[in-house]
């Protein structure tokens, strides 16, 4: 969240977070984020319910994903980009997988380089974000990969053999 409230505030944009503080998190979150989300252009609006999130996400300019350890997905990745919002996120874990650098986002590795990548995100065509996702996170296209995969590990599946 830290990174995240600096680069709203070097872009001179405000900065909604929408997140959920673990218990695990918790004295984390008071000895060093608290004090930042009471800047004026932080808005903590807390944990959303899933029905929630494409009228949060399509408002927003940019969705910045901070990541510094190898997430292995991203969930929240492809629901912005569903929603047309483009991704800002950190080079870590599933991110080049997930986002089109220059198309649906941009992957950054360090504060400098969020800031620029805000700015161009503002500039991106919403609707390829959306064709982005459509190419593929459906449901229809994730199937559809998930059995080809499946059908390659069973074609290379040894005879009688483990």
């Amino acid at each position: 969240m830290d990174r995240a409230i600096n680069i709203a505030e070097r872009c001179g944009l405000p900065l909604k977070i929408a997140a959920k503080v673990d218990a695990a998190d918790r004295d984390y979150y008071d000895s060093e984020i608290r004090h930042l989300i009471a800047k004026p252009h932080v808005d903590f609006i807390g944990e959303i319910a899933d029905s929630e999130k494409s009228d949060f996400l399509s408002g927003a300019v940019a969705l910045i994903v901070p990541i510094d350890w190898p997430e292995p997905f991203g969930l929240v990745m492809i629901e912005a980009m569903s929603a047309g919002t483009p991704v800002v996120a950190w080079r870590n874990g599933s991110v080049p997988e997930v986002i089109e650098h220059g198309a649906s986002g941009f992957i950054v590795e360090s504060i400098d380089e969020a800031v620029d990548a805000v700015a161009k995100a503002i500039r991106l065509d919403r609707s390829r974000v959306r064709r982005c996702f459509e190419a593929r996170f459906t449901d229809t296209i994730m199937a559809r990969r998930y059995i080809e995969a499946y059908e390659k590990l069973i074609s290379a599946r040894v005879p009688n053999g483990v």
